[in-house]
């Protein structure tokens, strides 16, 4: 193998090591506390208070374990969840379809708004926006179905997964094979940007999108890494602005419009696909949330543009070091 060949492949796996170790470092101990809570039943107390809301957008009171789950875990332990309270309701595909797309607007927030903290915005701006979007378009989602009639035949989910054994070391298998798979996809998204970044297609794509992206105020800067974010999940596109913000290549306000982004539309494939299972209709979980998060990117870049740079920072970013 040439010595340029290694020096890339060495170079690569370096600055994969580095993101892999900056998201673990912040995913580790989130996850551990997130277990312990969950032992001691501190999830299936914020269902209880999540239980008023979810009557708020036509849901019954017993789904708000479901996304509470959601919300302090991930989509997939939502969904074992759902799997078993799900059974003693009996939801329409419109209920189903609103309770999905909240869940994938609004979960694993530990550990996906550290992370976005890590990038540079405010905590409390990231799970406002998160939380708020995902009750504000689950609401308006239920007031289209329900005005218009549509998905108001019972829900029959296409394939829920097997509830397997819950012990601890089963649980802490299952996730140390999630952080190895981690790290070999960002190894692997690395490789494919680099190749794209060589062979011309990263300038083709950013020329393409930047009209678009413009619109909503994110800079040529940040478009790939919001497209990464958008398409594959926060936690590589978030581990990738991470890097980039903290070497200054990436305009402070572009980083918050792309996280605010990446936050309310994001892993529009792997994550859409697996709450589909459960019988959710796509017009919610991918084309309803696809509008509302371009159309809340764009508010915000409007709101934004009349403040401060006093402001900015009081709000919505961190100072610069």
């Amino acid at each position: 193998m040439k010595p340029a060949l290694l020096e890339f492949f060495r170079q690569l796996l370096a600055e994969t090591v580095q993101i892999s170790l900056t998201l673990f470092r912040i995913m580790i101990p989130i996850i551990i506390a997130v277990k312990i809570l969950q032992e001691f039943g501190a999830i299936a107390a914020v269902g209880k208070v999540l239980s008023p809301v979810m009557r708020i957008v036509g849901l019954p009171g017993s789904m708000g374990l479901v996304w509470a789950t959601a919300i302090l875990s991930n989509i997939y332990t939502g969904i074992i969840v759902f799997v078993s309270v799900s059974a003693n309701e009996s939801l329409t595909v419109a209920q189903t379809t609103v309770l999905a797309t909240m869940m994938l607007v609004a979960h694993n927030l530990p550990i996906e708004l550290r992370i976005a903290q890590k990038a540079g915005a405010r905590l409390r701006f990231m799970g406002l926006l998160r939380m708020g979007g995902a009750f504000v378009l689950g609401w308006a989602l239920f007031r289209v179905y329900s005005w218009a009639g549509l998905l108001q035949e019972q829900n029959t989910p296409r394939w829920l997964p097997r509830i397997d054994d819950s012990s601890i070391m089963t649980w802490a298998a299952g996730q140390a094979r999630g952080l190895i798979m981690i790290f070999f996809i960002i190894l692997g998204l690395l490789l494919v940007l680099r190749i794209l970044e060589r062979i011309g297609i990263t300038a083709i794509m950013t020329r393409l999108l930047t009209p678009v992206l413009r619109l909503l105020g994110i800079g040529p800067s940040a478009c790939m890494l919001t497209i990464v974010g958008m398409t594959l999940g926060l936690a590589y596109g978030g581990g990738l602005i991470i890097q980039e913000s903290v070497s200054g290549r990436v305009d402070r306000r572009d980083v918050l419009f792309s996280l605010a982004l990446m936050g309310l539309c994001h892993s529009l494939f792997e994550d859409t696909l697996a709450v589909a299972f459960t019988g959710a209709d796509f017009s919610g979980i991918l084309l309803a949330r696809m509008v509302f998060s371009l159309m809340a990117v764009f508010l915000l870049v409007k709101l934004i543009s009349r403040l401060s740079e006093k402001a900015l920072n009081l709000f919505f970013l961190r100072p610069p070091n």
